[in-house]
């Protein structure tokens, strides 16, 4: 086997090899210097500015600030909503390691019910996870001071103090003034579409009914911001500087908080509104809706078995029947139809019929009925306002047709909106041939006509709408659109009233047209048949005004309507329109009584107690030597 031979090293090739690969290192190791030295140049010569301040964002974070909201006045400088102190349990999600833990270990100390935290949950899904949200409001000082002491047990979850709303006279503005509430998802997105997002990136709440949610461009005011300094843990150490919020402005109402509550002890538990308004301006002096509800409850977040209550009660407290309710007018629009019947020349003040208690057209046998079942005998407009006479105004309505009765009626302001500063208004129903073929698909009938000549039928109006052609008819046709907002304080403390609304005005040919009608108002409560004469009986001051009894069923031909065989709910709503003084207005006064029977007897009454109430406060001495009333009302 031959011998393997060992090769001899070439020295001289192995250094070679060395050397180029030392040169080799030494250009990447240079390279890779230069390209060091390249970048601290480029981060700390060129682009000094951009991250010295991408550091001092990871230091310096801007906070920020709510505004407080501006308060509530009524007319008389009565503060009616204000800004309380409280304390609110507070949890910040993305600082909570484990939330369940610490939702279990928050209601062992803080007696957290599992509904709070059922609500808490819901809150979290309109939320970012970075912003706090509410897990208990309305701390007391106990409970402050129990989770203080062990605070540093529970990282990410804080008491915070804040300003939060409350409302001294609960349920007696509720339906006026509305409330605030915590901000949901609906509400944020309606702030981010309307570009708002920023301005509200600190506040909790947001008017959500009334006058809290009209006007709450006004009440809220602008954000703050203030720069702090904050450690790596996100602490604060100190406030670098601070722009201060602007606050919401105070504002102030037409609303008179004493005629309000004598509204609200005049209504006691029956359903129904009462609403007073400046005969000349259209201001709201008062405007209560029974029953009504705490809004305090809404501002802290209502439990869901008290909103359950209210959503499901048949007294239905959530509705503002002052402007939501829908009602017949019943006889408190006969003035304006005869009105329209001396414009269009269809009657004219001396015009009479005969009254036997029935009314009949050839060829028809169905009879429309008398309120009085042996009628009224000879009556012409102003006899038939002030007895409410049935017969004459289905004749004055079978003569003037829907067509002129529907488009007259509009104009003052029926079917439609009033304009009034809240968003809870309903239009109602002034009805027409095209509406019925719209809504039934059937054709107008003479007997729908007729209906409509007492205030029935088809034809539904808000007491709103009865206030506010009120007004128009004491004014000769001038219209002004209903307003609660009187104005808003400028920083000085001065008001700054807001400008009155006008809109078109009723074109009336005949000026004497309006006297002959606010005549006929006057007998009402001052002529010797008039319904609302023993109501109104021995006052100091001279009204005018319009009883009505609205029929929520009809009765077969030749049965009588009684009362006590009726389901509660079924009976006839009473209903009063007036004004006072006669001869020169300062308020109108609309009362609808929900299933009271008639008006002469119970709205009637009830709207004295309120003018009584007006001029007590503003002419006292009216009252000084008036005697008492003894007067009993009509049946």
């Amino acid at each position: 086997m031959p011998i393997k031979r060992q090769t001899i090293r070439d020295h001289t090739a192995e250094a070679n090899l060395f050397a180029r690969r030392a040169v080799i290192a030494a250009l990447v190791v240079f390279a890779l210097l230069v390209m060091v030295v390249s970048n601290l140049y480029y981060l700390q010569v060129e682009h000094f500015e951009d991250y010295q301040t991408r550091s001092n964002g990871n230091r310096i974070k801007v906070l920020p600030i709510a505004p407080n909201r501006g308060l509530v006045y009524d007319r008389n400088g009565v503060l009616l909503a204000e800004n309380r102190p409280v304390y609110s349990l507070e949890i910040i999600p993305e600082k909570v390691d484990n939330l369940e833990h610490t939702l279990i270990f928050l209601q062992a100390l803080m007696g957290i019910t599992d509904e709070e935290v059922e609500d808490f949950k819901k809150s979290l899904r309109g939320q970012r996870r970075f912003k706090p949200v509410a897990l208990r409001t309305r701390l007391t000082e106990e409970e402050v001071a129990r989770f203080a002491s062990r605070s540093h047990r529970f990282p990410g979850v804080s008491i915070e103090a804040r300003l939060a709303r409350h409302y001294p006279f609960k349920e007696t503005l509720t339906h006026t003034l509305g409330y605030v509430s915590k901000i949901n998802k609906k509400d944020l997105q309606k702030i981010q579409e309307a570009g708002e997002e920023a301005n509200y990136a600190a506040t909790y709440d947001i008017g959500k009914l009334g006058i809290e949610k009209y006007h709450e461009d006004i009440l809220h005011g602008k954000v703050g911001y203030q720069q702090v300094e904050v450690n790596s843990q996100g602490r604060i150490i100190r406030t670098l500087d601070v722009q201060p919020p602007t606050p919401g402005r105070d504002i102030v109402l037409n609303i008179d908080i004493r005629l309000q509550q004598a509204a609200q002890e005049a209504l006691k538990d029956q359903r129904g509104t009462i609403i007073i308004s400046s005969a000349h301006t259209g201001g709201i002096l008062a405007m209560y809706s029974n029953p009504g509800y705490d809004p305090n409850l809404f501002v802290h977040g209502i439990s869901s078995k008290n909103y359950s209550a209210l959503l499901n009660s048949p007294d239905r407290p959530l509705i503002n029947r002052a402007t939501q309710g829908q009602y017949p007018p019943a006889s408190t629009v006969k003035p304006l139809l005869g009105l329209l019947g001396l414009e269009t020349d269809t009657v004219t003040p001396e015009y009479s019929i005969t009254d036997t208690g029935q009314y009949r057209l050839p060829n028809v046998s169905h009879v429309w009925r008398d309120w009085r079942k042996w009628g009224h005998g000879e009556v012409d407009l102003t006899r038939a306002v002030e007895v409410s006479c049935d017969t004459y105004f289905y004749d004055l309505a079978y003569e003037m047709g829907i067509d002129r009765i529907s488009d007259y009626m509009s104009e003052f302001g029926f079917g439609d909106y009033t304009g009034i500063d809240l968003y809870e208004e309903s239009d109602a129903n002034m009805p027409s041939r095209g509406w019925k073929r719209a809504r039934f698909n059937q054709p107008w009938y003479i007997g729908d006509t007729i209906a409509v000549g007492i205030g029935q039928g088809y034809w539904t109006t808000t007491p709103i709408q009865l206030v506010h052609a009120t007004n128009a008819l004491v004014n000769y046709g001038a219209r002004f659109v209903p307003q609660i907002l009187q104005g808003y304080r400028e920083a000085d403390g001065t008001l700054q009233p807001e400008p009155l609304k006008f809109l078109r005005p009723i074109d009336i040919v005949n000026r004497e047209n309006w006297d002959v009608i606010q005549n006929a108002m006057y007998m009402v409560v001052n002529g010797e048949r008039g319904g609302a004469r023993f109501a109104f009986a021995d006052t100091p001051y001279i009204s005018a005004g319009k009883t009505g009894t609205a029929q929520l069923f009809s009765v077969a031909q030749g049965e009588k309507y009684d009362a006590e065989k009726v389901a509660e709910r079924l009976r006839d709503n009473a209903m009063y329109i007036g004004y006072a003084p006669y001869e020169k207005p300062e308020i109108t006064v609309a009362v609808v009584l929900e299933n009271a029977g008639g008006g002469s007897k119970n709205a009637a009454p009830m709207a004295r107690v309120m003018m009584d109430a007006y001029f007590e406060l503003y002419q006292p001495e009216l009252f000084a030597s008036a005697p008492a009333s003894n007067g009993e009302p009509d049946q």
